[in-house]
């Protein structure tokens, strides 16, 4: 048997617009409005699919920043792969995450400051 966690990753799994989100942000970091586009979706749906992605550590968040001085939000995919084993009557789920590059992490706290 899978655990909660287990049971929501597979729930978050099995939405059509995270998959989308997931798939789209694997390309290049992307802002809420282009994943809006690329997305077929409205901005709420789209915020509320990061806010999951982003809790279960699939999705990186970084600061961008116009010329014009205004800044904004976009997200990349950190979700690897998802591998489900079953065997011997149980199942077992693993999460593989890509590795945040230190330099990015570096940037990223900075920009957060």
């Amino acid at each position: 048997m899978t655990d909660d966690g287990d049971q929501e990753v597979l729930a978050l799994l099995d939405d059509e617009y995270a998959r989308r989100i997931l798939i789209a942000a694997s390309e290049e970091p992307m802002s809420v409005d282009r994943l809006t586009d690329r997305c077929d979706a409205s901005p709420p749906t789209i915020y509320r699919r990061i806010d999951r992605l982003e809790a279960k550590g699939f999705l990186d968040e970084y600061q961008e920043l116009d010329p014009d001085g205004h800044h904004y939000k976009i997200y990349s995919t950190r979700l690897e792969r998802v591998a489900i084993e079953i065997a011997e009557g149980s199942m077992e789920l693993d999460v593989y995450r890509r590795d945040e590059d230190p330099a990015d992490r570096f940037t990223r706290l900075f920009e957060d400051l």
